[in-house]
């Protein structure tokens, strides 16, 4: 398991919305590792984790695109039915109430990737999930 940081950022629900954030970070070489998009009605949110923090800060500060930043988990899990919910068991019975939750794998992968964020008074446990 991997700490990281997750970018969040609100934004309009409008064509082009999450392709400028992606330009500004790609502009700044920072590889987007992963992103999850919601909208509702005019409104949406975009979180986002990259290999590279510092420099992704710096490019959104120079953008202007406001964000916030959370301390997430990142980490891979095998490909196979059954261990997501085995992971979130564990996390589960230490008493760890997740924020935000997202994964991927790809088609004949072996592994998946899973990234998510907790409350503050529950990031102590998940250090041993």
């Amino acid at each position: 398991m991997a700490k990281t940081k997750q970018f969040t950022i609100a934004v309009d629900n409008q064509p082009g919305a999450v392709a400028g954030i992606a330009k500004t970070i790609g502009n700044a070489k920072v590889n987007i590792l992963s992103l999850l998009g919601t909208a509702q009605g005019t409104a949406g949110t975009v979180q986002l984790v990259v290999d590279d923090a510092r420099r992704a800060k710096k490019a959104l500060d120079a953008a202007r695109i406001a964000y916030a930043e959370t301390p997430a988990e990142q980490y891979d899990l095998p490909n196979k039915p059954g261990a997501l919910a085995q992971s979130l068991e564990k996390l589960a019975a230490k008493g760890v109430n997740l924020n935000s939750i997202y994964a991927t794998a790809a088609k004949g992968g072996k592994k998946a990737v899973v990234v998510y964020t907790v409350e503050v008074a529950a990031q102590a446990a998940t250090a041993t999930a």
